[in-house]
């Protein structure tokens, strides 16, 4: 096997400290090409649908890539905008203001950027560029606050997988979750409370995220468990009973069953239950994009007004908010925590050139 090494190498070059935000991708366009081409990769990771593979390409390749992408163009069409998909702006955001706030610390010896799990910027790209640029420390931060096998553990094998064809590899720090990190839990808190100053409370607040296979829990996964934790916090937070709020699982796929209470499930039947309002909040998603703004605003919206409700209010995603950015901040600063030093490059230059080096 042929290492990549870098062809711009010099000892002259400062080494420098970088920090990869990363989050779960989005096609390149809202069409059907584009659509099947983000979805082959994605539904392609055994980290994503653990089914053994020779089956799972069958189904994959000769059923899902025939009728999924029609389906998921129009529904991406109905989020694009000017700036393209919702989720690549907003991580594009967070990491310029990010970028800003983390270079006013550490100057010029910071690299920070931000790469997607499947579609572009892939993270094998951005971690070479981040190399070629002299970065010898990388922390790397998936957006993911909650930890997952199929999200978290995914963007380790890619982080991994970039790092096996490299010659010369950095060291690593990996933030595998952040689910009760108080920054976060305080972060959540306050953007809820802004949408109560500016309209009031509803009967009940739900808390949802992300679904995946109840057998992914039962065979060890700590997600659902951490949702719970995130949710049990903010509660406590912002002073809610037990009563006052609940936990839902949106966007299941498949057959089999996924982690109950389901979202939409749930809220058809609310209605019945006296609830007239609900304000929904998804804690796992540190950035809108599809799940949030089309199946939560708009699709899960439709089932509990048609179910009786009356008042139905999505609350956003934290995305670029200076809240957030602290927030990562403060996280990337634990992690990052005793890499302030760097090597003298021009006494490491001579010192070369004395052994026979050029650059």
């Amino acid at each position: 096997m042929k290492y990549e090494g870098n062809p711009n190498f010099s000892h002259k070059q400062h080494d420098k400290i970088g920090v990869l935000i990363t989050n779960l991708g989005t096609p390149d366009a809202p069409k059907k090409a584009q659509l099947k081409k983000y979805l082959r990769e994605f539904l392609s990771d055994p980290r994503v649908v653990e089914v053994p593979r020779f089956i799972w390409w069958l189904v994959l390749n000769f059923v899902i890539l025939n009728i999924r992408p029609r389906r998921s163009a129009h529904a991406y069409s109905t989020v694009w905008t000017e700036r393209g998909s919702p989720l690549l702006f907003h991580t594009q955001d967070q990491t310029d203001a990010l970028r800003k706030k983390l270079e006013a610390q550490y100057g010029d010896n910071v690299v920070v950027e931000f790469a997607m799990r499947y579609g572009s910027p892939s993270i094998d790209s951005v971690v070479s560029k981040m190399l070629a640029q002299g970065v010898r420390k990388l922390a790397v931060l998936p957006l993911y606050p909650q930890y997952c096998a199929s999200t978290t553990a995914s963007t380790f094998d890619a982080v991994a997988a970039s790092f096996a064809k490299k010659r010369l590899i950095p060291e690593l720090r990996f933030i595998n979750h952040y689910h009760d990190f108080p920054a976060y839990i305080e972060a959540v808190a306050d953007k809820i409370r802004q949408h109560w100053a500016k309209h009031g409370r509803a009967d009940k607040l739900i808390f949802t995220y992300h679904g995946i296979p109840k057998r992914y829990l039962t065979n060890g996964d700590p997600y659902h468990c951490e949702c719970y934790k995130t949710s049990r916090l903010l509660a406590e937070n912002l002073g809610l009973a037990k009563d006052e709020f609940m936990t839902t699982f949106q966007s299941r796929f498949g057959r089999e069953e996924w982690l109950q209470p389901y979202t939409d499930k749930t809220l058809m039947a609310l209605p019945e239950q006296g609830v007239k309002s609900v304000q929904l909040v998804c804690p796992g998603f540190s950035a809108d994009c599809l799940e949030t703004i089309e199946e939560i605003g708009i699709e899960n919206r439709d089932y509990f007004i048609e179910a009786g409700g009356k008042r139905y209010e999505y609350i956003e995603a934290l995305n670029a908010d200076s809240s957030h950015i602290e927030m990562m901040s403060e996280l990337l600063e634990q992690h990052l925590h005793g890499w302030s030093g760097f090597t003298d490059t021009e006494q490491r230059s001579a010192l070369a050139k004395e052994l026979g080096a050029s650059r």
